[in-house]
């Protein structure tokens, strides 16, 4: 599955539906979109998750490596006043879009936790079908 190379499309087809305008930075920025609601100008980090957990949560890395030679610096949380959102896709295409704040000065968080903060499953507008066995999106036959 390809999950994290179509995350951003995903996120940007749902601002888009409901109305916003998304763009993306030309230059390399802390966030991937930058989307323009009714209500301002919002940063808009995007994540993904396959794993998965004994009790069906899924684990997400939200934090971020400084530049470095080889990308071997520690994990760090992002500023929440540099990011105003985190939109996370995880591998049942469950969609959660969670305030910065909310998990501000964390690294990895555990999605079970997050749940009021789902907003939409986008496996039916990929045409993909979700097996509950496995927890897992699949192409249709």
């Amino acid at each position: 599955m390809r999950l994290r190379d179509a995350a951003a499309s995903i996120a940007a087809a749902w601002f888009t539906v409901r109305g916003c305008v998304v763009s993306l930075p030309v230059e390399q920025a802390t966030y991937d979109l930058i989307v323009h609601s009714a209500d301002g100008i919002h940063r808009v980090q995007v994540k993904t998750t396959t794993t998965r957990t004994e009790d069906g949560g899924g684990q997400v890395i939200v934090g971020r490596r400084p530049y470095s030679a080889g990308n071997l610096a520690p994990l760090m949380p992002y500023d929440p006043t540099v990011i105003d959102y985190f939109f996370i896709v995880d591998g049942a295409f469950n969609m959660y879009l969670i305030p910065s704040r909310v998990i501000a000065g964390r690294v990895g968080i555990q999605l079970r936790t997050y749940k009021r903060y789902v907003v939409g499953n986008a496996s039916g507008l990929l045409g993909a079908e979700v097996d509950p066995a496995e927890g897992a999106a699949r192409a249709p036959a």
